[in-house]
């Protein structure tokens, strides 16, 4: 199992925003902790964010992380709509 982390404090109220508007968010980064790579649609970046991964929390809440295997750890660098590409 991972752990998540935010990477800054603007990061992680946005995410906290996101969890208190809509409670289906926690099943869904609980679902991603168990396995970050196929859980919500998760799929790797390219280009300029190549190294990174993206997963979707609901029709317009995207999420950019990175995973660290070595120490478990879902770091979210940003997550809002779909206009942070």
């Amino acid at each position: 199992m991972y752990e998540i982390y935010t990477s800054n404090k603007k990061t992680e109220k946005m995410l906290d925003s996101y969890i208190l508007s809509r409670g289906d968010i926690l099943n869904k980064l609980e679902k991603l902790k168990s396995d970050p790579r196929k859980e919500c649609g998760a799929h790797p970046l390219h280009g300029k964010l190549k190294g990174k991964w993206a997963c979707w929390f609901g029709s317009n809440i995207r999420m950019i992380y990175e995973i660290d295997d070595y120490k478990r750890i879902i770091w979210i660098e940003y997550i809002g709509t779909h206009k942070i590409y």
